[in-house]
């Protein structure tokens, strides 16, 4: 498990975006991603960001569109690792 550790400062591509906006927020929805980050791929972004040994997990959010038609959005969940697993990691 690793801590995300990004800053407003060092976001240069869509990953970074997602990353600071999972730190920052805990979560983030494809339509959050699209809407505030021009990120089209998010579940891409998210499969990537697991295999680094981030710890997201997905729900599905159901709602209602403007046309009446119920439908699902993928809601990403970032938990951060408790500190003492981290000292384990470094420390051995």
């Amino acid at each position: 498990m690793k801590t995300i550790t990004i800053t407003e400062n060092e976001i240069k591509t869509a990953t970074d975006a997602i990353k600071w906006h999972l730190k920052n927020y805990g979560h983030i929805t494809s339509l959050q991603a699209i809407k505030l980050y021009g990120a089209t791929r998010l579940a891409d972004i998210i499969y990537k960001l697991k295999k680094q040994g981030y710890t997201i997990h997905k729900t599905d959010l159901e709602f209602t569109t403007r046309f009446n038609i119920k439908t699902t959005v993928a809601k990403y969940l970032y938990f951060k690792p408790k500190p003492q697993f981290e000292q384990k990691l470094i420390w051995g």
